[in-house]
This record gives C-alpha cells, structure tokens and sequence, in this order.
C-alpha cells in the first residue's frame, strides 16, 4: 500500500517569481511618491507678487468752466416809457456815454415844461413881494404903517422865495426825468443781454441792457463739493482754452460761494485771469486745474483688490513660510487701472496683484519669475 502525506501543500517561489514581485514593489513605492509630490504641488498656488513702495504723488482736478467779466452791470430807465429807438444788440462793444436806447420824452418834456412856468409864476409872486415888503419897510420907518402889516410884507417875501425854490427844484428833477429817457452805457464794455424791442412799454428799474465791462476778467466753474474736501497745494489754477489749448493763462482763485445750488448741488468759484490773451473772449470754455498736495500712498492694480466681508482686502505672502493671509486695507481713491492704498499696509511687504482669486488663508504659495 502506498502512504499519502497530510501535510500543507508548499508553494516553491523561483527566482524568476522573486524578481517579479520585486520590481513590482518598487514601481508601487515610485508610483505612491510621484502622487504625493504632485499632490504637494497642487497645494502651491502660482502668483504674482509685488513690495509694496509708498511714493509721492500729486493728484490733478481738470474742470472746464466760462470766461466772464469781473465787472458786469444791469443796465435800466430810471422812468417808464415807450421804446422809440434802440442803438445796439447783443455783442456791441460801447464806450463810456453811448446811447443805447431811447424812450418816448412827451410826458416827460410836458412836465418841464409846466416846472418851467411854474418857476416864472413864482419869480413874478416873488417880485411883487419883495416890493410890498420895501414899500411897508420905508413906510414904517416914517411912522406911517402898523407893525402888523410891515410883519405880513415880510411874511409874504418869505413865502415868495421858498415858492420859489421849490419851483425851481421841481424844474431840476423835471430836467432829470427828461435826461432818463435817454439809456447810455454807464462804462466801456459788450452788451451781453438785452429785454427790449421799439415800441415795448418798459417800466422804471427793469433791467433791459447786461453790459459786462472791459478789463479783468474772471474764469468762472461750478465746482461739486466733493472736490473740496481734499487739500490743494495752492490758489493757483493753470487755464487753457479748450478750443486751442495752447492759448494758457494762470489764475488764482479769488472767490468761493459760500452756498450750494440748490438745483446742481455744485460751488461756484471765480478765478481772476492774470494777464488774459486776447483769445480768451467773453463766453469762452476753459479748462482750468488745480493740483492737491502731494503724499505718501502706495498704487496697486485692480487685480489685486479683494474683499475680507465687507471691507477691501489684499493678499500677502509671509517670506518666511511663503503662506498667504488677507489683509484688510483703507482705500483713498480709485483710478483707471489702479487702486490707491491709504492705510492698512506697510512699505517692504510683498502682495498679491495676480492670481489672488485661488487663494485661501494659510494656503502655500509659489511665486512666478514675473514678481517685482
């Protein structure tokens, strides 16, 4: 009979079997490593970085505004009347004294003429007093009048003079109402306005001529409040025109309203023309700037700009752990293609200006060769 073992069946490994599972381990372990660098590689995150350098800079506030005259008066008739001439349209140039128009004088000339006759009425009442004041004054010497009739002689004079004057007075003013249906130009200067036409009725006091008067001139901008709350370096304002900017002129700020329009919620401000060229006419568009006072403020594109709630942010990175973390900072202004940083960094640290949208707090960070 022939025996059979009970024993376990053994598994006899070749060396060719060996070698196999042996590189097989070893492409396992290399395939583990790779994944675990390219897994820490994804975890790096590529941007690009810039240090921060606070700089001096000078902000800039261009306006345009009117060329007016510093000068400028209403002109009017001191008595109503009909217009039978007028002399001038808008835009004449006027010297001192011009008539510019001209009322209907009867009414008037009737009123001196009745002054008139009123003067020579009292002059013979004042003739006939001063006689019978003479004739009771020699009368009275020789003890043949009464005291009582000498005083009322003297009285009549007395009355006889101040009629006298007063008709005379009226003649002066009836002159005068007569010289105002005549309208002149009061200095040298362009009418820039005129409410009349021949044969209107105009009544006393209403401004019919706008005569804006030669010499300085004033460069004058509606200006919003806004701009006002920052500090400029000067009152200087540099003036262009604006349809040939090469024709310039300096000014300098010489009044601020000191209330705000109600209807465009803007200032206005006049600045004198120092020495304007002829070109810079009444009416003309010009621009004017002024620049603030320079300061410290750190200028970072838009890119960089994020948001911790509802506050601006930034990112940065810590050189040391080259981690990046959100920072909140205080915006001054903002500017085509940049932001102005007022608050919230310090000059030497390094922030983010590209890729920040993938970023989250602590998260490792690669910088490109592109970092200023």
């Amino acid at each position: 009979m022939t025996n059979q073992s009970s024993d376990p069946i053994h598994h006899v490994r070749t060396p060719r079997a060996a070698k196999a599972l042996a590189a097989a381990t070893v492409l396992v372990s290399i395939a583990l490593t790779g994944c675990n660098d390219h897994a820490a590689q994804t975890r790096a995150t590529l941007v690009r970085t810039t240090i921060v350098q606070p700089r001096d800079r000078q902000a800039a506030i261009t306006l345009t505004g009117e060329v007016q005259a510093r000068f400028r008066a209403d002109l009017s008739f001191r008595v109503s009347g009909r217009v039978i001439a007028r002399t001038v349209d808008v835009g004449a140039h006027v010297n001192e004294g011009d008539v510019l128009a001209r009322l209907d004088p009867a009414e008037q000339q009737a009123d001196v003429d009745a002054a008139t006759a009123a003067v020579a009425s009292a002059e013979a009442q004042l003739r006939v007093a001063k006689a019978t004041f003479e004739r009771q004054k020699a009368l009275i010497a020789s003890g043949f009048t009464t005291r009582t009739v000498y005083d009322q002689a003297q009285e009549g004079l007395r009355t006889a003079e101040g009629v006298l004057e007063a008709a005379k007075a009226q003649l002066g003013t009836s002159r005068e109402a007569l010289g105002y249906t005549v309208l002149r130009a009061e200095a040298d200067g362009v009418i820039t306005a005129r409410n009349l036409e021949v044969g209107q009725i105009v009544p006393a006091a209403q401004p019919v001529f706008s005569l804006a008067q030669d010499g300085e001139r004033d460069a004058v901008f509606e200006v919003y409040e806004s701009v006002f709350l920052g500090q400029t370096d000067s009152r200087c304002v540099t003036l262009a025109l604006v349809s040939d900017p090469g024709v310039t002129a300096t000014g300098e700020m010489r009044e601020i309203s000191p209330a705000i329009d109600a209807k465009s919620s803007t200032i206005r401000v006049k600045v004198s023309i120092e020495n304007p060229a002829a070109a810079l006419t009444l009416g003309s568009a010009v621009s004017g700037t002024v620049k603030a006072k320079a300061q410290k403020e750190i200028a970072l594109p838009w890119s960089a700009l994020m948001a911790a709630g509802r506050r601006p942010a930034v990112w940065t990175v810590d050189p040391k752990t080259q981690t990046a973390s959100l920072k909140p900072v205080t915006v001054g202004a903002y500017e085509a293609g940049q932001v102005l940083i007022k608050a919230g960094l310090e000059p030497g640290e390094r922030v983010v200006v590209d890729g920040g949208k993938l970023l989250s707090v602590g998260q490792s960070v690669t910088e490109d060769g592109g970092q200023s």
